[in-house]
């Protein structure tokens, strides 16, 4: 969630300026927000990779530093504009589709991790460029006129004139040449052979590895792969009346394709399986493989561990299972609108589970079971970019008019309105802030009440001396502060 970790103290003159402190005195400041959570300064919670630090102006302008290992990310409206520097090089994006970087062993979108490259330019999808110290692999292409790319999209080279009058494609010493695209290709090297007259017919072979070839393209096929076993693997199709799929470990037929059918395998594991009417009627039994779905009003599947039950699909969807040593289980309604996952530990099951719920736009709840817990509404990028880090950190703050964060058990912030009203309470301490109005610290030795951030205001050091005035005392003093629990 990224969420400022609720801090000892809060100086709040909303919205001019609103700080939180580690420490019982009001130095030194560890997060800031200005203008509610436009302009702020955060630590990143990150117990993985500790000193990492947020801050801009949202959502125009926001850097995120690593000084550990030196690392900046900077988002200029994200998504249109990231950029990334690292001790290897640097790596700049305009929507995904203008893409720079240079020096750089990360790999570029397209290009395998393999391959070291000292720069590269790409306008997508008319210019692509690469250089490197090998002239074998640097390149400067123009789509559709004229290029030679290497190490991109899959493949070994790729290469094209006036596309798609000519195209060359090659992968594993395997040349696929096409004039015009798709209609006329011709395969060979490696002992690969092949011609296609698309759609009309083709075929392409290799000696006792495999034979392929189509008629009317998709309605007539038949490929054989694995020549070299006793039963090779073979699927065949005159569509849509028959298809039909056969090998070692099992057989698969459907009439009237895609409608009607079986499957029956033994290998890797026994399943049986029987179509009416695909994809709403299809009954499966097999070792830890089970359907049953009456589409779409009910579904029940047990596949690779997946325990997943669909009611009137999409409406609701009620999964488990075990990954990593914990039991998992989702429910989801309508896919995103809401979202609950739960965790808990297999080898000890007492332990309290973890769980994320999402209520897709208003609000989302964060508990990892040991004492953490955060609150957040609204939230509408949450649910729908889970794992985006800088969707997160940009763009999911501008949203926060409520705010709870539970650092432990009775250490608790409520936070209104990006920290107009403020509450925190921890096992000897409550502090309350109505922005620059009024703020009240309260503790077992010391208490504090303070009008205009400190303008005038009364104190007490201890519970046996007496109420003090005071005026303009803006920050709490070092004497106050040590008395604080």
């Amino acid at each position: 969630m990224l969420a400022v970790a609720a801090r000892a103290t809060e100086y709040n003159a909303w919205p001019v300026w609103v700080g939180q402190t580690a420490g019982e005195t009001s130095e030194p400041v560890e997060a800031w927000s200005s203008a509610g959570p436009l302009f702020f300064h955060q630590p990143i919670p990150a117990p993985e990779a500790p000193g990492q630090t947020a801050g801009g102006f949202r959502p125009l302008y926001v850097q995120k530093a690593d000084s550990a290992h030196g690392k900046l990310d900077t988002y200029f409206l994200y998504p249109l504009f990231a950029y990334r520097s690292t001790p290897e090089g640097h790596h700049w994006s305009l929507l995904s589709l203008i893409n720079h970087y240079s020096d750089s062993d990360h790999p570029h979108p397209g290009m395998p991790s393999t391959e070291q490259a000292s720069g590269g330019f790409d306008l997508w999808p008319v210019y692509f460029s690469r250089e490197t110290d090998d002239a074998a692999t640097s390149y400067h292409a123009v789509f559709p006129l004229y290029g030679s790319m290497t190490k991109r999209f899959g493949m070994d080279r790729w290469t094209w004139v006036l596309f798609p009058l000519y195209g060359r494609f090659e992968k594993r010493n395997v040349t696929t040449t096409t004039a015009p695209w798709p209609f006329i290709k011709v395969l060979q090297g490696e002992g690969n052979h092949g011609f296609d007259f698309w759609p009309l017919f083709g075929w392409r072979a290799k000696d006792g590895a495999y034979r392929e070839q189509f008629y009317l393209w998709p309605l007539i096929y038949k490929d054989e792969h694995a020549l070299w076993q006793p039963k090779p693997d073979v699927k065949l199709g005159f569509l849509p009346f028959f298809a039909r799929e056969s090998s070692q470990t099992g057989t698969s037929e459907t009439y009237l394709w895609p409608f009607f059918g079986y499957s029956d395998r033994s290998a890797p594991v026994h399943y049986s399986e029987v179509r009416y009417f695909w994809p709403f009627f299809v009954q499966g039994r097999g070792d830890n493989h089970y359907t049953n779905r009456w589409g779409p009003f009910y579904t029940h599947s047990i596949r690779k561990g997946v325990d997943k039950t669909w009611m009137l699909w999409p409406l609701w969807c009620h999964q488990t299972w075990t990954d990593s040593g914990l039991n998992q289980t989702r429910n989801r309604f309508v896919w995103f609108f809401y979202v609950s996952n739960k965790q808990q530990s297999v080898r000890n099951p007492a332990l309290a589970p973890a769980r994320k719920i999402h209520l897709w736009p208003l609000v989302s709840i964060w508990d990892n079971g040991a004492g953490r817990k955060q609150v957040q509404a609204l939230s509408p990028f949450a649910p729908l970019f889970p794992d985006n880090e800088p969707i997160q950190l940009v763009w999911n703050p501008l949203f926060a008019l409520y705010r709870f964060d539970q650092q432990a058990p009775g250490d608790r912030r409520h936070s209104l309105l990006w920290n107009f009203i403020s509450y925190r309470r921890a096992p000897s301490q409550r502090e309350f802030h109505l922005g620059p109005v009024i703020s009240i610290d309260s503790g077992s030795s010391a208490n504090r009440v303070a009008l205009g951030c400190g303008l005038l205001g009364l104190k007490r050091d201890t519970p046996e001396s007496h109420w003090q005035f005071f005026a303009f005392e803006f920050k709490r003093s070092a004497t106050n502060a040590s008395s604080l629990p």
